[in-house]
């Protein structure tokens, strides 16, 4: 049976070169013997708003030049912290949206004739690496993870850099008082997760890393299976380049295959 990887990644040009070092997530894993998913979050890749505020009805990404697309940047992202208030407004949150889309795809590969529902993963850069948390700490279908330049803890983060980061999009009301970021990959035990955070990654504190590899190790020891956990600190910025990718690859190779 093949493998499964749900690769939560950013799908615009600008992001391409510079965080994954010109390799597609998806055609490296599927190289590898994978059959890999890939669905854009609310507010990006096909997913973003058009037609509001000033945004195009249509545009493609991978056509604009860096000054049209920085322009495009500002206005979407005004509109996801707008949708973020909605939907609070609402009852619900962004990040219950997107987690109901991502468990939807696990139960689209369980249907699969040619995917084994007891290997199946997840991974992803940035804001793919919040989803991915996320998955891991809530779906119990995902056996493995790697979660890349998405961990810190909140002490340090909040004195260090939130807006960058740590958004009010990812804030669930009435549990960040009692859940902190590391935690949810504590909660993922005893499935696999390794943890990939760069050295130079501007967005987070380097102390804010090195605090929440801490928090996790202690949780999978508590869970007895200190084995299942990985800390992958490279002196890299915020990317999910070919290194990385060998090294993911290898961890699902480990816990999946």
């Amino acid at each position: 049976m093949i493998s499964h990887l749900g690769i939560q990644t950013y799908q615009i040009s600008k992001y391409f070169t510079t965080h994954s070092g010109s390799l597609y997530l998806a055609e490296e894993f599927a190289r590898s013997g994978y059959a890999v998913v890939v669905i854009d979050a609310h507010h990006f890749g096909a997913r973003a708003p058009r037609g509001l505020d000033g945004i195009p009805d249509q545009y493609d990404p991978f056509e604009l030049s860096v000054e049209d697309y920085e322009t495009l940047d500002e206005k979407v992202r005004n509109q996801l912290y707008l949708g973020v208030r909605q939907l609070n407004w609402a009852g619900t949150t962004w990040m219950g949206l997107n987690y109901w889309d991502d468990s939807r795809c696990v139960d689209y590969l369980c249907s699969r004739p040619e995917v084994d529902p007891e290997r199946i993963g997840c991974t992803g850069l940035s804001g793919g690496g919040w989803r991915t948390d996320v998955l891991a700490a809530l779906e119990p279908r995902i056996k493995a993870s790697v979660g890349v330049g998405w961990m810190t803890t909140g002490d340090y983060q909040q004195i260090y850099n939130v807006s960058g980061a740590i958004g009010t999009f990812c804030l669930l009301p009435g549990v960040w008082d009692r859940l902190d970021i590391p935690d949810m990959i504590g909660m993922a035990a005893p499935n696999a997760s390794m943890v990939v955070s760069g050295r130079q990654d501007q967005l987070f504190p380097p102390e804010g890393q090195q605090d929440a590899a801490r928090q996790i190790r202690a949780a999978y020891e508590w869970a007895g299976c200190p084995e299942k956990f990985h800390h992958y600190n490279p002196d890299k910025p915020h990317c999910y380049d070919a290194d990385v990718q060998r090294e993911a690859i290898a961890w699902f190779g480990r816990h999946l295959q």
